[in-house]
């Protein structure tokens, strides 16, 4: 099959250097981008005068058929072509002649590439952020439920002070909207047409390079030729942002492997989220938590192969700007798919709020409102810290807690103490009165569920 880079070339590339040149298996998913890029790309030409209407009609009803073929299955892709974008031309020309070698005019596949590539990536940034929202919306609902769960809130992994699991919940779906944020603002700023920069000068033709974005639905055209082509930034940033929410999602499942366990036994998963062991009897593994906690690596590494390929380079195109789009179409693939499995997921899981409410009894976790108790009376922070901490030294060494101190042995700490003391410490109370703006206080955590709604 002749090449249609073939130019001066006469000799047959080898058939294995063929093949490690081809592109077809990645690309083949940008299918109808190339597409939607030939349509605006010829009523642009036809518009100036360049291409005749003929022609231009002629193309337009050729590649419409084209992706009617390629979607109801009557046409298969060729894994012998070079890459999607010869694929198509090949078979426009096979269909409507040499009109189909006219529509090349005033492109490369340099600016056509980064075109697709870009128009690809638009879309696929609106399925993740529906994928981000529609996990956010799940979080959302099980906070809702869970408001008033009392559950310890860790620092170091210790147990430190006492929140909800609703606010625990809402604290990863902040996370997510600013994921879903970043993932607008790349969107937006990969929205901007390189089509007529051509190979990487751009084009003596007398084509109007705006009317050709504004087709697509972009909010511009590149400035500078060179960077039109050479430019992968926009992939560079997706898979930092797709780096950044595969961080977010796998710290979420690593503490949902943790809560699942027996020695938490905060969570149980759906078995339809759970695998079990080939021998022994008694597992339930967290099996997709952890797959998702494992592929942040993939991505993680998507993001470095980047990278790396794009240190080196010299401007304008070279063939490995080819690796792009493995690497970049994998981490958003991967993204995606751990998007489609944590939400199920946390929406089917069973919340234990007693062992939840055992564990934060048990941990000293209200020591700082019986130190903000006596900081309330006057006493300097610093001494009531203290003292706090003398009183749950005491209850270690005699195997208690801070709520079966009696009132004599509060009071020989500070005679500040009084009656009310126990009220101050209870846990329920400890929660309802973090009442500031974020807070762990069940009234808090709604107004942060209604504020998240307002933004998905």
């Amino acid at each position: 099959m002749e090449k249609l880079w073939a130019g001066d070339l006469h000799g047959r590339l080898d058939a294995a250097a063929d093949d490690f040149n081809a592109s077809i298996r990645v690309d083949a998913r940008m299918a109808g981008e190339d597409i939607a890029g030939s349509l605006a790309h010829s009523a642009m030409l036809a518009a100036r005068g360049i291409l005749s209407r003929e022609d231009a009609a002629a193309i337009a009803e050729g590649l419409g058929g084209i992706a009617e073929d390629l979607s109801c299955g009557r046409l298969s892709i060729d894994d012998a072509s070079e890459d999607i974008h010869t694929f198509i031309e090949r078979e426009l020309t096979r269909r409507i002649g040499d009109a189909g070698r006219r529509l090349h005019t005033a492109r490369s596949r340099n600016d056509q590439v980064a075109l697709d590539l870009r128009l690809y990536l638009r879309r696929e940034c609106e399925a993740l952020r529906d994928g981000i929202h529609t996990l956010i919306g799940t979080l959302c609902s099980k906070a809702e439920a869970h408001a008033d769960t009392i559950m310890p809130g860790y620092t170091h992994l210790q147990r430190a002070q006492p929140v909800t699991f609703g606010h625990h919940l809402m604290a990863y779906a902040m996370m997510l909207l600013r994921d879903s944020a970043r993932i607008s603002e790349c969107a937006a700023r990969m929205n901007v047409s390189p089509l007529g920069c051509c190979a990487l000068a751009g084009t003596t033709f007398d084509i109007d390079r705006e009317l050709a974005a504004e087709t697509l639905g972009m909010n511009g055209v590149c400035q500078n030729s060179l960077d039109g082509v050479g430019d992968r930034d926009f992939c560079l940033e997706l898979a930092a942002d797709l780096s950044i929410l595969m961080m977010h999602l796998s710290r979420f499942s690593e503490e949902i492997i943790l809560w699942c366990s027996w020695e938490f036994g905060f969570v149980s998963l759906s078995d339809a989220y759970s695998t079990g062991s080939s021998i022994m009897p008694q597992k339930k593994n967290p099996d997709i938590a952890e797959l998702i906690r494992g592929k942040t690596g993939r991505v993680y590494g998507d993001l470095m192969g980047l990278l790396t390929t794009l240190k080196g380079l010299p401007l304008a195109y070279n063939k490995d700007l080819q690796e792009d789009k493995e690497a970049i179409f994998d981490a958003v693939d991967t993204a995606k798919a751990c998007l489609s499995m944590m939400a199920p997921m946390v929406e089917t899981l069973t919340v234990h709020r007693e062992n939840m409410r055992r564990a934060a009894a048990g941990g000293f976790i209200n020591a700082t409102d019986c130190a903000d108790y006596l900081a309330g009376r006057g006493m300097p922070f610093r001494s009531a810290y203290r003292i706090a901490g003398d009183l749950v030294a005491k209850c270690i060494a005699e195997g208690r807690t801070l709520e079966t101190l009696t009132l004599s042995e509060y009071q020989a700490a500070s005679e500040l103490f009084g009656e009310d003391i126990f009220e101050a410490i209870r846990l329920e109370n400890c929660v309802n009165r973090r009442r500031s703006r974020g807070g762990a206080a069940p009234e808090r955590v709604k107004e942060q569920i209604a504020w998240v709604r307002e933004r998905i």
